[in-house]
C-alpha cells in the first residue's frame, strides 16, 4: 500500500480511531523516542508570581527553589532507603536527582528501580518503601515538567505495572495492599498537577489576550491618527496645488495683457512661472505620497464656511437642534483656513450627535481683526438614547487642524454637563482684493 493510500485510509476512519492513533503517536514521541532527551530544569523567572510575593532581597536565591525541593526529595528518599539497612534501597535516589536534567528518563529509571528492588530484595510487592517515596517524587516532578497527555500515559503505565506486579510477582498478595494506595496517591498527584497545568495555561492565555488587546488598541489609535493626518495632508495638497497652478497660469498669461512689455517684465513673469511650476512639482512629490492608489481627487470644490448652511441642515435632519451665530465683518479667508474651520465645526457637531443625543448645539463664528474664532457648545444629552462611546480621535483631529494653522484650541466639559470646543485661527490682515 502506498503512502497516499495509507493517508486516505486513515482519513476515512472514525474520529475516535484517529484520536487513538494520535494518542499512541504522542506516547511514542514523548515517552519512548525522547525519553532521555536533555532537558535541564531552569530557574524560576524573576517576574513569576511566586518570586514577586517574596522579599526582594531573596529573589535571586528563590529562583533556585525547584532545584532545592528536588534535592530535598532525594534526601528524603535516601533517609527512607538507609533505614531499610540495604545498599540497594539507596538506588531510588538516582532517578529523583535525574529529574533535574532528563525528566522522562528519570521516570522510566524509577519504574525500573521499583521492579529491580522487588526482585533483588524479594519484597513481594510492586514497591519498597524507598522506591515508593522515590516514585511519588519523580511522578510529581515529571508531570509538572511535561504535558497533561504525558501524565495520563504515566498513570496508565503505573496502573498496569501495579496490577502486573501484584498478580505475578507477589504470590502472597502483599503487593495488592501496596499497589492500591500507590495508584490512588498517583492519581491524586497527577490530577492536581494537571489542574495546575490547565490553570497556568488559562492565566497565560488571559494575559496574552490582554496584551494583544492593548497592542491592538494602541495600533488602532495610531492608525486613526495617521489616517486623520493623511486626510489633512490630502486636503492641504489640494488647496496649495490649486493656488500654485493659478499662479503659474496667471504668470504665463500676464505678459500678453500688457502692450509692448519691457523685457525685464517678461523675464520676471517667466521666472515666477518657472518657480511656481517647480514648487508645484515638489509639492506633488512630497505630499502626493500620502494618497492611496485608489484615492481620487474630489471633483467638487473643497467646502468653506459659506457651506455651513448645508452642514447644519444635515445635522438637524439627524436629530440635533443647532443654531448658528456670526459676529464681526464676514470676509473671505484663505482657503486652508476656510476648509479647516469647516472641518472643525463638522467634527464638533458629529461628536455632539454621538456623545450627547437629544442635546442642543450652538455654533458661533467670530470674524475678528487678527483671525477667526470658533465656538461650538452643546448641552448635556437628553432623552432615552444612550451616548455612543468614543476614543477621542475627533478631538485629536481638530487639534491637528488648528496646530497646522498656528491656532489654539480648547475642549472641555462644562459644569452643567455640556461640552465646549473653542478655536482661534490667526489670519494675517490683507488688503482688499488680496484674499482671492
Amino acid at each position: 500500500m502506498t503512502e497516499t493510500q495509507t493517508r486516505k485510509s486513515r482519513k476515512n476512519r472514525s474520529p475516535e480511531f484517529r484520536m487513538a492513533l494520535d494518542g499512541i503517536s504522542g506516547l511514542r514521541q514523548s515517552l519512548f523516542r525522547d525519553a532521555f532527551a536533555y532537558r535541564p530544569l531552569r530557574p524560576l523567572p524573576l517576574d513569576s508570581p511566586i518570586i514577586r510575593r517574596l522579599p526582594e532581597r531573596i529573589h535571586a536565591s528563590a529562583t533556585w527553589a525547584p532545584h532545592v525541593l528536588i534535592v530535598a526529595g532525594a534526601f528524603l528518599v535516601f533517609v527512607v532507603g538507609y533505614s531499610d539497612g540495604s545498599v540497594f534501597q539507596l538506588f531510588p535516589v538516582l532517578p529523583v536527582l535525574l529529574t533535574l536534567v532528563r525528566p522522562v528518563g528519570a521516570w522510566w529509571l524509577s519504574l525500573f528501580c521499583a521492579a529491580a528492588l522487588n526482585v533483588i530484595d524479594g519484597a513481594g510487592g510492586p514497591w519498597t518503601a524507598s522506591s515508593f517515596a522515590a516514585y511519588l517524587v519523580v511522578v510529581t516532578v515529571v508531570a509538572a515538567r511535561t504535558r497533561p497527555r504525558d501524565a495520563a500515559w504515566m498513570w496508565v503505565i503505573t496502573v498496569a505495572y501495579g496490577l502486573f506486579a501484584g498478580a505475578f510477582l507477589d504470590p502472597f498478595g502483599y503487593g495488592e495492599s501496596v499497589a492500591a494506595p500507590m495508584i490512588f496517591v498517583v492519581t491524586l498527584v497527577l490530577l492536581a498537577v494537571t489542574v495546575w497545568h490547565v490553570r497556568r495555561e488559562a492565566v497565560r492565555a488571559v494575559r496574552e489576550v490582554a496584551v494583544q488587546q492593548s497592542v491592538t488598541a494602541v495600533e488602532r489609535d495610531r492608525r486613526t491618527l495617521l489616517e486623520e493626518r493623511t486626510t489633512i495632508a490630502r486636503e492641504l495638497h489640494d488647496v496649495v496645488a490649486h493656488h500654485m497652478s493659478v499662479v503659474a497660469i496667471q504668470a504665463e498669461a500676464a505678459p500678453y495683457r500688457v502692450e509692448n512689455p519691457p523685457p525685464e517684465l517678461e523675464q520676471a513673469f517667466i521666472t515666477i512661472r518657472e518657480n511656481a511650476v517647480a514648487a508645484l512639482t515638489e509639492l506633488r512629490r512630497v505630499l502626493g505620497v500620502v494618497r492611496a492608489e485608489d484615492y481620487q481627487a474630489p471633483d467638487a470644490p473643497q467646502p468653506t464656511l459659506a457651506d455651513l448652511g448645508g452642514l447644519l441642515g444635515n445635522v438637524r435632519d439627524a436629530g440635533l437642534t443647532v443654531e448658528q451665530t456670526v459676529t464681526g465683518a464676514v470676509r473671505e479667508l484663505p482657503q486652508g483656513v476656510e476648509l479647516s474651520a469647516y472641518r472643525i465645526v463638522q467634527e464638533a457637531l458629529s461628536n455632539a450627535l454621538r456623545h450627547a443625543p437629544g442635546s442642543t448645539a450652538t455654533v458661533e463664528i467670530s470674524y475678528v481683526l487678527g483671525g477667526l474664532g470658533l465656538r461650538i457648545v452643546n448641552t448635556p444629552p437628553q432623552g432615552l438614547v444612550k451616548p455612543s462611546p468614543g476614543a477621542g480621535h475627533g478631538i485629536t483631529g481638530m487639534r491637528e487642524r488648528a496646530a497646522m494653522l498656528n491656532g489654539e484650541m480648547t475642549a472641555e466639559l462644562l459644569e452643567d454637563g455640556g461640552y465646549e470646543v473653542a478655536v482661534f485661527i490667526p489670519v494675517a490682515a490683507v488688503r482688499d482684493g488680496e484674499a482671492s
